[in-house]
């Protein structure tokens, strides 16, 4: 049998668990937050009262902090394209509407609400140029991206594995620093995002850790070349209007480092917790390519540790069309 039918295989039995997946880490429509709970109420009285105190305190935060803010804003935006690109992974049928596609469009549903919720805030908060962020928006969707994992659902597991447990330190240190600036209404809209980015990150790593009990080897394997290829974020297309894809994505990844929102020692860190969460030590049974897998994996963190004390940050912020430092 060939190693693309045997994932199928795979994905065919974890199938049988897929509502009690969708029970276990996602919640009714009804029950879950929605972003009109945390923004002003437009059909109160008080609704220019709110919009003029949420203002006031946007004031405070510094530039980079919006950078950042705006550039998690704008990839949680694009979410169209990570679920046109998860439904075309093997093992997930949308035409058919299997268990795997009614995971991904209840996934999708809880992800959409991030990106409304910090849009609006955005808009509210008088400090972002949001024509600007829309266009970036608009660009980043059609110009899609690669991830590097193919249609394989053991790498594509990986990745949001991975992702999702980025970009819950992302929002968990920005709803930290909005609230050591005293904007307590962002710090948790921020929180309650992070508290989801968690939750879908235990999911995603349950169910590599499924199929590490049933072809731990093809796993391995997986997990490795996911490493070695390095994680690309979802953003890594980010462009500003009038301007070619080139390095506004690492003049984003800059702001975010140098304010400690995410950094290269937190990459580091996520890939030694998911080394740690699969047990990849203890795994039995894998061919001699697994075992050197294995061996790559378990000393791949210090390796990277090293290099990534060595990354020197630009001090100077570059200055992006997205936010006006003479309006901050």
């Amino acid at each position: 049998m060939s190693i693309k039918n045997i994932r199928l295989e795979v994905m065919q039995f974890l199938e049988k668990n897929v509502d009690s997946f969708v029970d276990q880490y996602l919640i009714p429509v009804e029950k879950i937050w929605q972003p009109t709970d945390f923004l002003p109420n437009s059909q109160s009285d008080t609704f220019f009262d709110e919009v003029k105190e949420l203002r006031e305190i946007a004031k405070d935060l510094p530039y980079d902090f919006w950078v950042t803010l705006v550039g998690d804003t704008i990839t949680e935006e694009a979410l169209p394209t990570y679920e046109s690109w998860l439904m075309d992974v093997e093992g997930i049928d949308n035409v058919e509407r299997n268990g795997w596609s009614k995971w991904i469009r209840q996934w999708t549903g809880e992800e959409n609400r991030h990106g409304d919720l910090l849009n609006k805030y955005l808009y509210l908060s008088g400090r972002v140029n949001m024509r600007e962020v829309e266009m970036t928006t608009q660009h980043l969707i059609n110009d899609g991206f690669d991830i590097g994992t193919g249609r394989d659902p053991y790498k594509n597991f990986v990745y949001t594995s991975f992702q999702e447990l980025a970009t819950y330190v992302s929002h968990n240190r920005v709803a930290q620093m909005a609230k050591k600036y005293g904007d307590n209404k962002l710090s948790k809209m921020c929180k309650m995002i992070a508290g989801d980015e968690m939750r879908h990150h235990h999911a995603y790593s349950e169910f590599v850790n499924r199929i590490f009990q049933v072809d731990p080897s093809e796993m391995m394997l997986a997990f490795q070349y996911m490493m070695k290829a390095k994680i690309v974020m979802p953003a890594h297309f980010l462009r500003e209007s009038g301007e070619k894809i080139s390095t506004a994505f690492e003049q984003f990844s800059d702001s975010a480092q140098r304010i400690g929102v995410y950094t290269a020692a937190d990459y580091v860190d996520i890939m030694q917790k998911l080394i740690d969460k699969w047990e990849i030590d203890k795994i039995s049974g894998l061919t001699d390519d697994a075992e050197k897998a294995r061996d790559y994996l378990m000393k791949l963190p210090g390796r990277m540790a090293k290099i990534s004390e060595r990354l020197v940050i630009p001090q100077e912020s570059h200055i992006f069309k997205w936010v006006e430092p003479a309006r901050l």
